[in-house]
């Protein structure tokens, strides 16, 4: 009788903390993967340079934070995520940039002074044109956006 009685205490332990995590998790408390979703892109269009970059605005409506891993860029193209880093006197250098954070219940906003999806070789791009982008996550699976051709102030 001594034997099952110290047999059964560790199972009812085990029991009500089961009991306790599935609750606690059936009732929202453990937290909602990661949700993510992008708008359209905007895409440079190259003016005389041996690359190009993107732009995309990611938002995460989960409650956990989320990693952009990489990018696959179009056919014939190669994409990797790039930061410029300032470097004084208004001058910035491009340098690669690993993983970013895509925090829970924010946003990560891709612009020209910042992070950026570098692409190279530069296509042949009119204004409108569409080129499609493969964004992979290490939690999330991987996300299909395009981004818009538009012009650079050197373009005009």
């Amino acid at each position: 009788m001594n034997r099952l009685r110290t047999a059964a205490v560790p199972l009812l332990v085990w029991l009500v903390t089961l009991g306790a995590l599935t609750a606690w998790t059936a009732t929202g408390n453990a937290g909602t993967p990661a949700r993510l979703r992008a708008a359209e892109g905007r895409v440079l269009i190259p003016y005389g340079t041996e690359s190009t970059a993107a732009f995309f605005t990611l938002r995460n409506t989960g409650t956990a934070n989320d990693v952009l891993t990489g990018v696959t860029a179009p056919p014939g193209r190669r994409a990797m995520l790039s930061r410029t880093v300032d470097i004084g006197r208004n001058a910035g250098r491009m340098e690669m940039a690993g993983a970013v954070t895509v925090p829970a219940g924010g946003t990560l906003r891709m612009t020209p002074s910042g992070l950026d999806v570098m692409v190279t070789p530069p296509p042949r791009l009119a204004p409108g044109d569409r080129l499609t982008f493969t964004l992979h996550f290490r939690d999330s699976p991987p996300l299909t956006v395009r981004a818009r051709a538009v012009r650079t102030l050197a373009g005009r």
